[in-house]
């Protein structure tokens, strides 16, 4: 497992508040920076540098000997230590209160390290067994389980764009999928690796808040919030220029190209077809809305134009339906329009 992503699920901070003023978030650019500092993108997206080097725990068990000392704490302890509170005067709400806060820090840490576990699995393409995550989380917490594998699920769907699917019911496997339909289920290349859905969610959010065509150095102003750098190997999406400029256009997820009359030359991305057909400016926003756990008309001028692509959808689809008594000649024929400017040979 990367070990950026080690103890980085563990060590959770606490969440950033959402500004009160809707307003203040017209330019999405800044709210998508926002979103980069919040909890659940900071834990498992971002990784300061000279962490790109891998460690990888070999079993379960040992996976589970990099939990931090807040998961380690258990209530068993918060009891005796609310127990103390009451002996030294303080009222029962007060040690009863310690206690839930124990309690709630010890099943963060296991969604984390239940988190990591399943991305390690997902890194060596095996399969997930219920019997291998419950060694994970310890047996003792078989009865919160469900609560623990619901959010680790929940988080991994938010952050990395990926669904954890039941495989075989009868031994209770599981694998990660990726939400995209991006080659090797979300590796973009053969052999292992991590899934890279949600470093191309977050360009087509920073293309979607720019008018549809963002720059290549808006671009990478905003990957760089991430710390992300052109040229710099990171621990999950590799070489990021050659996966954004050549793989995501080779395989139409983005359009790359120069713009017109530029000197010296500049380029600019936009939302290749793949993306268009597989997800959507709503998908997008909410992705973004999630991370900052808000809501998509958080951002109002967004938000209307996502609705507006929605409705367009719609009724491209339902005009697309040939009616059963049409002739085929009847049925209007797709038009679009010429572009504008020639897409780079990469």
């Amino acid at each position: 497992m990367p070990r950026g992503l080690k103890n980085k699920f563990l060590a959770r901070e606490k969440h950033q508040q959402a500004p009160s003023d809707p307003q203040d978030f017209e330019d999405f650019e800044e709210a998508a920076a926002a979103a980069a500092t919040a909890e659940g993108f900071s834990s498992s997206l971002h990784s300061p540098p000279g962490t790109e080097s891998r460690s990888s725990p070999q079993d379960p068990e040992k996976a589970q000997s990099t939990t931090t000392a807040s998961a380690g704490v258990s209530c068993t302890t918060s009891d005796k230590v609310s127990n103390s509170q009451k002996e030294e005067g303080k009222s029962t709400s007060e040690a009863t209160l310690s206690t839930d806060d124990s309690c709630e820090d010890l099943l963060t840490g296991k969604v984390g390290l239940l988190e990591q576990f399943l991305l390690y699995k997902y890194e060596m393409k095996q399969s997930i067994t219920k019997e291998d995550m419950l060694k994970v989380v310890n047996q003792k917490y078989k009865n919160e389980f469900a609560e623990i594998f619901k959010r680790a699920c929940e988080h991994l769907a938010d952050v990395f764009v990926v669904d954890v699917r039941e495989v075989d019911s009868t031994n209770h496997s599981y694998n990660l999928v990726s939400k995209l339909k991006l080659p090797n289920n979300g590796r973009i290349r053969a052999g292992r690796g991590l899934p890279k859905a949600g470093l191309l969610m977050n360009v087509l959010g920073m293309i979607f808040m720019k008018g549809d065509c963002a720059s290549e150095e808006d671009i990478w102003r905003f990957l760089k919030t991430m710390h992300v750098y052109p040229g710099k190997k990171h621990f999950i999406y590799g070489e990021p220029k050659k996966l954004i400029t050549k793989d995501l256009v080779r395989l139409k997820y983005l359009v790359y190209r120069q713009v017109v009359n530029s000197d010296p030359p500049r380029h600019e991305f936009l939302w290749g077809p793949r993306a268009h057909a597989e997800t959507s400016k709503m998908q997008v926003l909410e992705f973004f809305a999630k991370i900052n756990e808000t809501a998509p008309s958080f951002f109002p001028t967004l938000y209307e134009e996502a609705l507006k692509d929605e409705k367009e959808r719609s009724q491209t689809t339902d005009a697309t339906k040939p009616e059963t008594t049409a002739k085929a000649s009847e049925v209007p024929k797709a038009s679009c329009p010429a572009a504008s400017l020639t897409p780079v040979e990469v």
